[in-house]
Parts: structure tokens; sequence; C-alpha cells
């Protein structure tokens, strides 16, 4: 699996079985001589650690055959994560629609359904919806819900990382500081024919609450800003090796994310790349109640608003986005003057994190708005922020979140420390 942060691994008899795991996965050690090597373990410590692992069902032995041994002797047989064990469940919701999916642990979508969920309905309505949409996917896909082993969801606003709850949020009424991860919980309980349980659990990275399946073993929900998860998953897919990436997602609203050493930079309470509410200067009136902002004016909202007022039946990103495949004059022309405004912003932006790759996404990521972007960022940036960087657009387009909240969710349940929690609560 690539786009991973390599973990420091404890030598001697501290390197436990999920640092082991973390070795196989990020393809470091892929024999037991290897991981002998890299830990210093003995060979019957790491027999033993290892076998915990395969009780669980989480290794397995390599299709390839045996390799010449890093210690010498007979070959070694090569070990592989077993990505089959379990499932990952889902979710990228926009202000009116909605994605979600069953994937596999390495990011392959098994079935994926798509609709209207329009988030002023509210979280109960909207996540209440999500549960069936999983049991129906779970159905599609031949899986059972014992088979889920985490949940993620990508939502369009800033999220409290400790909570997984989103602060504030301009284009989500009634969503401030809701239980998102309890609610999902409940509803993928009911719906899926999961056991009871759901609860507020530790919060680590995004925020996990829990809801344990027939088996018993807690099931996390994760919950992330959608440009974070856009943006993750588009690194970790097409970007492995970039250290410093962005992503801006301009649809409805305007939002930005950042995976800097394979991580999400989130900030201290998850408002980092909420550029959307950057003021520049316009006298436009935003979701958020200011004046100015640079979703008011650059957004797919905004533009489809202008549209409006032309005369032209718009009233969406999404809409807009269907103007510009359509090749309509009037969407391709303020499209460009909104990637231009963009464009001015994100120099700013690309000095300050010097990335090696920005990244256009979201419903008006088409030439237009990317030649607007270019054009001004080009301009107003020093030729040193910009001599390294690749100006692209989205790979995995609509799936985006989708991959990036399976990434995170998988992330966090093989990290090393959660692995031993996890093997102890299976009774391995």
């Amino acid at each position: 699996m690539t786009g991973r942060v390599d973990r420091t691994v404890r030598a001697g008899n501290q390197a436990s079985s999920g640092e082991l795991l973390e070795l196989v996965r990020s393809g470091r050690a892929t024999t037991r001589g290897a991981l002998q090597q890299a830990t210093g373990l003995s060979r019957a410590t790491v027999g033993q650690r290892l076998d915990r692992l395969f009780r669980a069902g989480w290794l397995r032995e390599g299709a390839g055959g045996p390799v010449d041994s890093p210690l010498g002797g007979r070959p070694s047989i090569t070990l592989e994560f077993d990505d089959a064990h379990a499932v990952v469940l889902a979710a990228d919701l926009d202000t009116r629609h909605g994605r979600a999916a069953v994937l596999t642990l390495t990011g392959e979508i098994l079935a994926e359904k798509s609709g209207l969920l329009v988030v002023d309905e509210g979280p109960d309505a909207v996540l209440g919806e999500l549960g069936r949409w999983f049991a129906d996917l779970l159905v599609k896909a031949a899986k059972p819900a014992d088979a889920v082993c985490g949940i993620g969801l990508a939502v369009p606003g800033p999220v409290d990382s400790d909570t997984g709850r989103v602060v504030q949020p301009p284009i989500m009424p009634g969503w401030d500081g809701y239980d998102i991860r309890g609610r999902l919980s409940r509803a993928f309980a009911e719906h899926a024919g999961a056991g009871a349980g759901a609860g507020a659990g530790a919060g680590a990275g995004a925020g996990a609450g829990t809801v344990s399946t027939r088996s018993g073993v807690p099931v996390p929900v994760l919950v992330d800003n959608d440009a974070n998860l856009m943006a993750y998953g588009e690194q970790r897919t097409g970007y492995p090796d970039c250290s410093a990436f962005a992503l801006v997602k301009v649809s409805t609203g305007i939002g930005a994310g950042m995976v800097v050493g394979g991580t999400i930079y989130r900030g201290i309470d998850g408002g980092a790349g909420d550029i959307g509410h950057i003021r520049v200067g316009a006298d436009a009136l935003c979701r958020c109640g200011s004046y100015g902002c640079l979703a008011a004016v650059a957004s797919g909202g905004a533009v489809a608003r202008r549209l409006a007022e032309s005369g032209v039946a718009a009233a969406s990103g999404s809409d807009v986005r269907d103007l510009l495949t359509s090749g309509h004059p009037e969407a391709m022309a303020l499209a460009r003057e909104a990637g231009r405004q963009v464009g001015d912003v994100l120099a700013t932006v690309v000095t300050l994190l010097n990335p090696g790759v920005l990244m256009i996404a979201g419903d008006l990521a088409g030439t237009p708005f990317l030649t607007g972007v270019r054009e001004l960022l080009y301009q107003r940036a020093l030729p040193r922020s910009t001599a390294h960087l690749d100006v692209v657009t989205s790979r995995l387009g609509e799936r985006a979140g989708l991959i990036g909240a399976g990434a995170l969710v998988v992330e966090y349940l093989y990290a090393p420390e959660r692995v031993e929690e996890r093997l102890a609560a299976l009774g391995v």
C-alpha cells in the first residue's frame, strides 16, 4: 500500500505484533528473516507474534513462493497483508448529493451508490438515509455486517479532529456540534443488522466513534472534511512520493485539503484549508454571513447564481458542471473568471506551503477554470514557488472522497498501537 507514513519500529524485544504488521504492509520487511533483521527479535519471538496476526486473519503467506533470506540459510516464504478479511464502508456528502460505497482494505470499490442527499434537511435524516444505503450496499456486495471493520465519512465542513463533530460549518445548517459518529453508528446498526452499542469511543486523528457488530469487536466511525479526504485519496493513489500535496475543491463551496509527509494536515481544530472564506475585497454576501469571501464570488454556487441572474437554469455547482460539460459559453467564461479569482488566492497558498502538486477538483474542475487558475497563479507567485509545481486536475473524480475515507479508516485500524488493542479484543 502506498502513501503511508513509515513509522519507527522499536528494536529488540519491544517490537509488537502491530509493528511487525506495519513492516509487512509497508513492504519494508516481507519475510520472517527480514523481520528479524529489522527488529532484532529472535526467530521464535517473530514466529509467536506473527502467529497472532495469522490467527486474526490479517496476514497470509504470499503466492510468489520462497525467496532468499537476508540471514542466509533456506529460502523464506513471503508474507502479505490479507486484504480480504474485512471491508470498509465509506460515504462522501456534498450539499445536495451523496455517494457511498463498500471498499476492500486496499481501496477497491465493491459496491457503490449515489443520489440526492440534501444536507439542509439536517443530520438526523441524512445520516439515517446513509444507514439504509450502507445496508443495501452490503447486500449488493454480498458482505455481512460482521465483515465491516470501520466506517469513514467525508463532510463539506470543518471537523474537530478530537470529537469528529463539525464546527460552525457555513454550508451545513443544523450540523454544528452534532454527534455525527453516534447517529451514523446507530443508523448502521439499525439498517445493516449490526449489534447495538454505539458510543463515543476514543478519538484519534479524525475522531472515532464506535458501534459493535455481532462479533463484539468495535467498528470505528471516522469523520473528516471532504477536501481533506479527497486530498488523502488522491495523494495516496496517484502521488505517494509527493511530500507536500494540496487539493482545492471548488463545488457549491470552496475548500482545500493538504497532505504533508503522508499525513493530512488539519491545523489545531480542523480549520486548516478553509480558503473559501478568505476575504477578496468583493461585496457579495457569503453563506457564512460575511461579505467578500472567495466562496461568495468564485464557487460553483456563486457561478450558478450569476448564471441564474442572466436567465440560465442553474441552482448549484453540479448544474454548472453540467453546463460546462455541454460547452455552454457563458458558463465557461464565468468558470474561467472564477478560476482567476481562486488562482489569485492560491498564489499565497503555494508560496506558504510550497507543494509539489496542486490539484483542482470539484464541479468546476475543467479546462476553463484550470486555465484561469494558472493565469493568476503563475503571474502572482514567485517563480521559485512554482518551479517544481504541477497543477493538475483530479484523477479519481467523484470517488476521491470515498477512496480517502476508506484509506483513513484502514490507517487508523492498522496503526501498530491499535492493532494490539484489536487483537486483545479478538482474544488473540
